[in-house]
């Protein structure tokens, strides 16, 4: 897999971050799938991308810095990092996930994307994963594959602060289809009033649409 710019010495671990649930659970045989490298690979990004805004953007505030990380690492940037390495080509999936259009779907792309980055940090250590990370980060800093994104939760967390009575929480009230095509339907509630729906693929993406939806309502 050339694309991908990082030569494994354990190629198992480029094939576990490569094999989705559902092609576990269809070959069983003891197969894994990358669910666990997908936590591991959450936290890596995390940190690789907090460090390097903290230090090569000294002028923000904690506020502004946090937004830019979100604006990151969320699943939309994530779908888009994965498909420039055309990613969706060699994950393992499932019959069923496979025909159902599983390669190109936002939430099995940014998944596999973080456990491929657990799988080069195991592989190579935290240098590899590093330059690896920050190839994508700094091409979308300087304004190349920029993809807009909002930060709906934080932009509506913002405003709710203003007051110290309020508080805002997020309630997932209803989650439907098949597996390879989940839908989410999630609250935001305002103290104990309900003040928008969001749906998405994903329950990340719910919640931002709740989040839109409310800052719509509030005129924002």
């Amino acid at each position: 897999m050339e694309k991908l710019g990082y030569r494994f010495k354990d190629p198992a671990l480029l094939k576990t971050a490569l094999t989705h649930s559902s092609y576990a659970n269809e070959t069983k045989k003891g197969t894994i799938c990358n669910e666990r490298l997908e936590f591991l690979g959450d936290s890596v990004l995390s940190i690789v991308v907090s460090e390097y805004l903290f230090t090569h953007y000294k002028h923000l505030p904690e506020g502004e810095l946090t937004k830019l990380r979100a604006s990151l690492v969320c699943e939309r940037m994530l779908w888009e990092f994965a498909k420039q390495i055309d990613l969706g080509s060699y994950i393992l999936l499932g019959r069923g996930e496979d025909l159902s259009g599983g390669r190109e779907r936002p939430s099995i792309l940014s998944d596999a994307f973080e456990a491929v980055i657990a799988a080069i940090y195991l592989d190579g250590g935290i240098e590899p994963v590093t330059q690896y990370i920050l190839g994508f980060v700094k091409k979308q800093l300087e304004g190349k594959n920029q993809t807009p994104f909002k930060d709906y939760k934080t932009m509506l967390q913002e405003i709710i602060q203003q007051n110290r009575e309020e508080s805002v929480s997020y309630y997932l009230v209803d989650e439907s289809g098949p597996d390879h095509d989940k839908r989410f339907t999630v609250e935001v509630h305002l103290n104990s009033n309900v003040i928008g729906t969001g749906i998405g693929r994903s329950k990340k993406d719910a919640e931002q649409q709740a989040a839109r939806e409310a800052l719509e309502l509030m005129g924002k």
